[in-house]
């Protein structure tokens, strides 16, 4: 068997764990995108709770099997709802996500999500390459939640934040970046019309919470979000005329994901 098939085994059996144990997995997110990411934890097989209001949050991460924290939307009970959500995740061993989103833009994005970082000890860092930089300390030119950089100019910020902070970084792009624990692993797939669609990276960071919840090596979790997001990415575009549509065949097809799929389309550069 080659190692693109030991891959893609593992990947479909990720995929599988969520369906069978659809795992709770609580999201403070981007008010953007709450029912997108909702809808395509459903459609992978996940069960999504999305809430940042504090007197709510422990009840629901007490039942959950990760925690997906998104600094999309950062307003004072937000922000407040995530430290309370992400102690309590840490107190229980749970798994958290975070996503960085639009760090670099200014001081306050970016010196939260540092904070976070360095504080609460996520499970995946999920960004793209301007994120992942600015995060780092490097300039990653970020323009509002969009980036301006490569994901291969991102790899030694990825490194540096994996080593530190001891998470798996996921760096989503044209050719997607996993790393962590001296591993790495490049995907490719998806589609040009996905960054035309609002929230698509923040549904990539959502899915890493239903594959942590099913698996603990969070290197190999963050390998299977780039897989199921760059598969059904791939297939929703062959159905849509453009991003309308897209969105809506991408939950089609993380629903349709199966094996024999997983096998075919799974891309991994060398």
């Amino acid at each position: 068997m080659s190692a693109r098939e030991t891959l893609a085994g593992a990947v479909w059996e990720d995929i599988r764990a969520v369906r069978d144990t659809a795992p709770l997995v609580v999201n403070i997110t981007n008010y953007v995108v709450t029912n997108n990411t909702a809808n395509a934890l459903l459609a992978l097989g996940a069960s999504p709770a999305m809430s940042h209001v504090v007197e709510d949050l422990p009840g629901l991460v007490r039942l959950s099997g990760a925690l997906v924290v998104n600094l999309g939307t950062l307003a004072p009970d937000y922000v407040e709802g995530m430290r309370v959500a992400m102690a309590l995740a840490n107190e229980m061993g749970l798994p958290i996500v975070l996503d960085p989103v639009a760090a670099g833009v200014n001081e306050l994005r970016t010196d939260l999500a540092r904070e976070f970082l360095a504080q609460y000890r996520p499970a995946i860092l999920r960004g793209n390459a301007s994120e992942i930089m600015a995060v780092a300390g490097e300039d990653g030119q970020a323009k509002g939640v969009d980036t301006s950089m490569g994901v291969d100019e991102a790899g030694n910020a990825a490194r540096m934040l994996s080593d530190t902070y001891g998470c798996a970084v996921l760096v989503s792009g044209e050719t997607d970046l996993v790393v962590g624990g001296g591993r790495e692993a490049r995907l490719a797939g998806g589609s040009s019309m996905m960054p035309r669609v609002t929230g698509l990276g923040c549904t990539c960071t959502a899915l890493a919470g239903a594959f942590a919840a099913v698996r603990k090596d969070f290197f190999q979790a963050a390998v299977s979000t780039a897989a199921a997001m760059n598969i059904a990415g791939e297939m929703a575009a062959e159905r849509s005329p453009g991003p309308g549509s897209l969105q809506m065949h991408l939950l089609d097809a993380l629903y349709l994901l199966d094996e024999a799929t997983v096998l075919d389309r799974l891309k991994v550069v060398e």
